[in-house]
């Protein structure tokens, strides 16, 4: 299992860790317990993508959660999605990488093929699972405000 980082836990339900990596926290269709993420990730993608990649690489760069809770919905993560969904519609490929990084900093099981069939069959199931993810190593920090 591994141990908690500066006062943040990666693993905050103590799930089991074998040797090719633990599942998610939770499920991809658990999505409809967190409705407002799912509704947001359904509606503005884009919102939820960008917010969630912030306080994820805040976390890997500071090991604190951010203290402004993913920003507001203007970053250049936001606009990229957008721009690459609307024009493209290849905004899978931006939720495949982070979704292998937080796969990776969670010690979770799956590869590329199941992060892109996620990606691009789930959307909004797949950005509220990584937000919940985040989610809770943040609250697992002593002291931690939503």
């Amino acid at each position: 299992m591994m141990t908690p980082t500066a006062g943040g836990s990666r693993n905050a339900k103590g799930l089991p860790v074998p040797s090719d990596g633990r599942e998610w926290s939770h499920g991809l269709f658990d999505c409809f317990d967190d409705c407002s993420t799912c509704m947001m990730g359904w509606c503005c993608p884009c919102v939820v993508y960008a917010q969630t990649k912030r306080r994820l690489s805040y976390l890997q760069k500071h090991d604190k959660p951010d203290p402004e809770a993913g920003g507001g919905c203007c970053s250049g993560a936001c606009w990229g999605y957008a721009a690459l969904n609307t024009f493209l519609g290849l905004s899978c490929i931006l939720q495949m990488s982070t979704r292998s990084t937080m796969r990776n900093r969670y010690s979770i099981r799956g590869d590329g093929c199941s992060d892109c069939l996620t990606a691009f069959c789930c959307r909004s199931c797949e950005l509220t699972q990584e937000h919940r993810e985040v989610l809770l190593e943040e609250e697992s920090y002593p002291g931690y405000k939503a």
